[in-house]
């Protein structure tokens, strides 16, 4: 019954609410900053070279990789293949669109967060969705409400599902126990995590900053070589892709298992556009303009959706070999990279899975942290209360290893269906402000100049700002 019920609070949320909000946001965003996630995408490019704008603060490429280490992940594996085997092939296309549309909507949400972040003793920054609605929309409430959803979505929905997206990848093997393997794995997983969260934030950052290249580009390459190697197939799949994704009859016949809906929720669950997770790692960023980090933070959408979900798609569409509810989820991509690598393919999966969830792991509890801090009058809890909420993190990691794959994916989706529908009606109200500052930002280029923030500039009330005030 229960998981009946999360099933179906799933669908609802998802078609028509969220799939509306998400399409709508997206295009008027796009439309707002004439398409700033195309037209200024080498600016994006260039800005990855720029250095913290101040000593010891974290630079555009740092923060962009923190969010990044929390959008790549489980779900690019994972998520991609569940959507092609339940939705079919046309999940694709919808993830490609989505994600384009998308990244409008980061490119919005992080801006916003660099102009209403707050600043701390030590001259660094922190920030995110609550502070804006907060101080721009005076709507204390909803930035509680906002908080909540974060924790509920970061330190326990997305980390079961990751939890459970990394045990499952070991059902391949001829060792696998359905009843001690997960146990296990988890439990290696949740010490592993705690050890690096009572570290601290600082060892986060330079974990991931090193983990996160490496472990998207070897991904990518593997990826490419099992593409090439079935290359006669490819003009054949992506006649699928397309066909499949504009086959109105199938849509529409059963909307809520169709490829558009499982490409929306599989691409949003990946890339996080407009979710208001990615702002918290924005604003730590020492930048001389908010914007510089708007445009960082588009690229990590595309390095999600364009680059490692299409990557898992491709390489499983070329391969030929069967998709099916069985086999979605891990096994349909080792079934895939196999007729490549042989047996060291599945085996290659299982590290990439696992690189993927305990970055990912670490990323989500870095917004975690955010959002406790607010919920605490914006004071850092007390030693005693965060040592019993990161033991409370690694016990739910042990908990999602065991979990049904059902239950995992509802109650993810449920949480981060409710942290988007808080973010962004809030966005689409300030959208006016991060056009503004847009504008600014393209003067000063135009001028020669490197772009440098002034909030009286535009009009800002400086009782709403604290960083730039």
């Amino acid at each position: 019954m229960i998981l009946d019920l999360l099933d179906q609070i799933d669908s609802v949320m998802y078609y028509p609410v969220l799939m509306i909000v998400m399409a709508l946001a997206g295009l008027y965003f796009t439309v707002l900053t004439k398409g700033v996630q195309i037209r200024l995408f080498p600016e994006s490019i260039r800005l990855l070279k720029e250095p913290a704008g101040k000593k010891g603060g974290i630079s555009s490429l740092q923060a962009m990789l923190v969010s990044t280490a929390s959008r790549v992940g489980t779900g690019n594996i994972v998520g991609v293949s569940t959507a092609i085997c339940l939705g079919g092939p046309g999940a694709c296309f919808w993830m490609w669109l989505m994600c384009i549309i998308g990244a409008s909507s980061a490119f919005i949400e992080s801006t916003l967060a660099q102009i209403y972040k707050q600043k701390m003793k030590n001259g660094n920054s922190y920030g995110g969705p609550a502070y804006y609605i907060e101080k721009a929309l005076k709507a204390p409430f909803v930035a509680k409400a906002f908080c909540v959803f974060l924790i509920a979505t970061y330190a326990v929905g997305f980390n079961l599902l990751c939890s459970y997206n990394l045990q499952s990848t070991f059902a391949a093997y001829r060792f696998y126990d359905a009843k001690s393997t997960p146990v296990l794995v988890g439990t290696i997983l949740s010490l592993l995590t705690a050890y690096c969260l009572f570290g601290g934030g600082k060892r986060i950052i330079a974990f991931t900053s090193l983990i996160v290249p490496l472990m998207g580009l070897s991904y990518v390459a593997v990826s490419l070589v099992v593409i090439l190697v079935n290359w006669i197939h490819i003009p054949a799949m992506f006649a699928m892709i397309f066909k499949d994704a504009f086959d109105i009859k199938a849509i529409f016949g059963a909307v809520s298992g169709s490829c558009m809906i499982y490409g929306i929720k599989r691409g949003l669950y990946s890339n996080e556009a407009g979710v208001g997770s990615a702002p918290n790692a924005s604003a730590s960023a020492a930048v001389s303009h908010p914007v510089k980090q708007g445009l960082v933070q588009t690229l990590s959408v595309y390095i999600d959706t364009l680059l490692l979900c299409t990557a898992t798609a491709l390489m499983c569409l070329s391969s030929g070999v069967e998709r099916n509810e069985a086999v979605s989820g891990a096994l349909y991509v080792q079934n895939a990279i196999s007729t490549v690598f042989g047996g060291v393919g599945p085996l290659f999966i299982t590290i990439a899975m696992s690189l993927f969830a305990f970055t990912t792991i670490l990323g989500n509890l870095f917004y975690v942290d955010n959002a406790i801090i607010y919920l605490n009058k914006k004071r850092i809890p007390s030693r005693r209360f965060l040592l019993a909420f990161h033991i409370f993190c690694a016990a739910i990691i042990l908990f999602g290893a065991i979990l049904p794959m059902n239950a995992a994916w509802a109650l993810a989706d449920i949480t981060m269906g409710g942290m988007t529908l808080i973010n962004l009606p809030a966005c689409m109200i300030l959208g006016k402000i991060a056009l503004k500052t847009l504008r600014d930002y393209e003067e000063q280029r135009a001028a020669g100049k490197d772009p440098v923030f002034d909030a009286r500039k535009l009009g800002l009330p400086e009782s709403d700002l604290d960083f730039w005030h």
